[in-house]
């Protein structure tokens, strides 16, 4: 869906590219995420898909169309944009911020109208109750929630996320994240996202592309690159953590072993095996019978380190 060919911008004043012959391909209903230091290049990346930022040289392709041929505000106008201060314009009501491109597009107003309760619907937001309100009266969750809701009211095939979740607090990120991939991955949108958390890469991601001074350091699925860094930067950009992030990635029902003793603590078929592993510990069982399985199942120690070992 979205194909970069050795792109390249160097900003005026500045030695070193900001982005250097990049090459990167997207397939149609991944999630891609870029992260890496700061100033590597990944939000410039991002901004050269809807040319908000013209390359100096290569090519960026959305469906097989060169964007260079495209006229930038239609081109913008069919792709999904999400940013980290939303953008929300606040003397609009949240409606209006949803309508912003169908009516730019020229949609009759009963198609809009039913758009935005089906779009407040899909972020989890009652369209009674927030339809009419103003940014200014919402939390920085519910904001952001509107701001993928508007980026989602065309139905764009591709959608743009630049450090989406950077100015939520952190007690609600990890719930929106989770709900918002959920989201994502049931709609099967393309999309690139811009990020400096190395969780939420792999929480949302297919496929993590590491960046550093405007190159692809590595670009793997992220169990593939948790458990094989391209050498000792990329190792040690990751941590010394990384086999505990590459149990985050994997659930108990991929672990999980036929039986369990009556009395053992219960788990989430659904939780992760770092959450699993925490639970053991805790707890000193031997094993963690799994909620609602039958016949009964349980993760042990030695099943989480065979899933970890598989994976």
């Amino acid at each position: 869906m979205i194909r970069l060919e050795a792109i390249s911008k160097r900003y005026s004043g500045i030695a070193r590219p900001a982005v250097d012959g990049l090459d990167l391909v997207v397939a149609e209903g991944t999630t891609c995420a870029l992260i890496g230091p700061s100033g590597c290049g990944k939000s410039t990346t991002l901004r050269m898909v809807n040319r908000l930022v013209e390359p100096d040289a290569g090519r960026v392709l959305v469906g097989g169309r060169d964007v260079a041929d495209v006229d930038p505000v239609a081109l913008r106008r069919s792709i999904g944009y999400v940013l980290q201060g939303v953008g929300l314009f606040p003397h609009r009501t949240v409606a209006q911020n949803i309508a912003t491109v169908p009516v730019l597009l020229g949609w009759a107003r009963p198609r809009i109208a039913e758009r935005i309760d089906a779009m407040l619907d899909l972020v989890g937001l009652d369209p009674g109750q927030f339809r009419h309100r103003r940014p200014a009266s919402l939390s920085g969750g519910q904001r952001q929630r509107v701001g993928v809701a508007r980026a989602l009211a065309a139905d764009p095939p591709v959608l743009l996320m630049d450090e989406p979740f950077g100015a939520v607090d952190p007690a609600a990120r990890d719930r929106l994240q989770a709900e918002i991939g959920a989201i994502l991955r049931s709609l099967r949108k393309t999309v690139i996202l811009v990020t400096h958390d190395l969780d939420e890469a792999m929480r949302l991601a297919d496929e993590v592309v590491l960046m550093r001074d405007g190159r692809i350091l590595q670009a793997d699925p992220p169990l593939r690159l948790l458990a094989a860094p391209a050498g000792p930067e990329v190792g040690a950009f990751l941590g010394e953590d990384r086999g505990l992030r590459r149990l985050s990635l994997l659930t108990v029902a991929q672990a999980a072993v036929p039986g369990a003793p009556r009395d053992a603590p219960e788990i989430a078929a659904e939780a992760s095996l770092r959450q699993a592993l925490a639970h053991l510990f805790e707890t000193g069982a031997e094993g963690l019978r799994v909620s609602g399985a039958m016949p009964p199942m349980q993760v042990t120690l030695a099943a989480i380190r065979d899933a970890a070992a598989k994976a």
